[in-house]
């Protein structure tokens, strides 16, 4: 077993299509590998069985993502490794997760410009919320405030997968997290 910190949060935030669920599922991976018990909360799969009923207000996005922390929380203290894949737009409440964490989380921008997901945008999404289809879409008509000091940055319109995951499994294993 690894002697590495065990019971921590891998916090994905970026906006809609920048490869958060990817990513986190290739962790996920990579960590089942080296014998870490791992959870993935991926923000939609929350969002239709933890967060049913929630809109996409702001004060509903915000209980959405206090629940994932939630969850975070009791996940770590059981020695769980929780890799979080949601938009969670809002900065102010990414710090409050961070606060409520015990020094356990590392966030994880996933930056890729608005300009490329619109381009590449496979379920079309960004287009129905460009019409005015779609209402509080982060990024078009709902603001993302991206994070000040994430611990991680990943490029996924410059970088692959491949390449972001290698990048955070260093960082990782920088800050002890990992060996």
């Amino acid at each position: 077993m690894s002697k590495a910190i065990k019971g921590f949060t891998v916090w994905l935030t970026g906006l809609s299509g920048a490869g958060k669920t990817t990513l986190a599922r290739l962790l996920e991976k990579e960590l089942s590998k080296k014998a870490f018990q791992v959870e993935v909360l991926d923000g939609d799969e929350v969002r239709r069985h933890v967060s049913k009923g929630l809109g996409f207000s702001r004060k509903d996005r915000e209980e959405n993502i206090r629940r994932i922390g939630f969850l975070c929380q009791l996940l770590c203290r059981h020695g769980v490794v929780v890799i979080v894949a949601a938009i969670s737009p809002y900065r102010n409440l990414r710090e409050e997760i961070r606060a409520q964490s015990y020094g356990r989380l590392i966030e994880v921008y996933v930056k890729c410009p608005i300009e490329v997901l619109i381009a590449q945008d496979e379920k079309g999404l960004y287009e129905r919320a460009l019409a005015g289809e779609l209402k509080l879409f982060t990024g078009v008509s709902d603001p993302y405030e991206p994070p000040m000091c994430p611990e991680v940055v990943l490029y996924t319109d410059k970088e692959t997968p491949g390449e972001s995951l290698y990048k955070l499994v260093e960082r990782l294993k920088e800050l002890g997290y990992i060996d």
